[in-house]
């Protein structure tokens, strides 16, 4: 479990992050959705112990993120938007690599990377370099990485920006079998059908803030509007995003 308390962060006196607060959950898929410039990358950041807040605390499984970054992130696996892979590097390097910076032992290591690779079905690519990859191939790799020491909490930033229609299916199918396994999921998207689809509760931000929060239904319900992507415009109407949070490429 993801929990968020009064996070805050501001980049030369422009708040990006203002005292937001939410809690995402085991068993669940969270959405943070949010229009550009609102603050989901710096949210992010903060929550992955990349930045540090201003105020306020952030718990992976009760353990406070900043008190012991490194069991946080133990707890965490992170695929950020940005894929960042090494192009002389294999993919099964990347994912070995990974799992040694866990401590992961030798034979538990081989047979977990054999697992990601029939799981993400990369056997075709996992003894090439990676310089010249698909952004599917891109981001099955990323994927591997940050699934390789089996975290409880998992964290994608637009998982399936870019993707074919039949890798972002597999995307999908594989989010939810981890869901049910009981793990927490907390995703950023801007494409408000796969947030209909696979978020059990949708977080919304705005101008640093959280401005709404609760499952599809509640949210239907609260503004009387059936469309997801209705109820995102009418949640982020009149908030603006700050200079710094554009920056941040939020």
């Amino acid at each position: 479990m993801i929990e968020i308390r009064g996070i805050a962060k501001s980049f030369d006196g422009l708040n990006v992050v203002r005292d937001a607060s939410f809690v995402a959950r085991d068993g669940e898929i969270t959405g943070l959705i949010g229009p550009n410039g609102a603050g989901k990358t710096t949210l992010f950041r903060l929550i992955g112990t990349v930045l540090r807040p201003d105020r306020g605390a952030t718990l992976i499984d009760g353990i406070d993120s900043q008190r012991d970054q490194l069991a946080a992130r133990h707890r965490l696996g992170v695929l950020p938007d940005v894929r960042g892979l090494y192009p002389r590097l294999t993919a099964r390097e990347h994912i070995r690599y990974f799992g040694e910076l866990h401590a992961i032992p030798r034979a538990e290591l081989d047979a977990r990377i054999t697992e990601l690779t029939v799981a993400l079905r990369m056997e075709d690519f996992i003894d090439r370099r990676t310089h010249g990859f698909s952004r599917g191939q891109q981001m099955k790799v990323a994927l591997a990485r940050a699934l390789v020491h089996r975290p409880h909490n998992i964290m994608l930033d637009e998982p399936t920006n870019g993707l074919d229609v039949t890798t972002s299916r597999a995307v999908r199918d594989l989010l939810r079998g981890l869901r049910d396994e009981g793990r927490c999921i907390l995703l950023t998207s801007h494409i408000m059908q796969e947030v209909t689809v696979l978020a059990d509760r949708i977080v919304v931000l705005a101008g640093g803030t959280i401005v709404m929060e609760g499952t599809p239904a509640e949210l239907r319900r609260v503004t009387g509007l059936a469309d997801l992507e209705e109820i995102f415009l009418a949640a982020t109407s009149g908030h603006e995003p700050s200079e710094a949070a554009w920056a941040a490429g939020d």
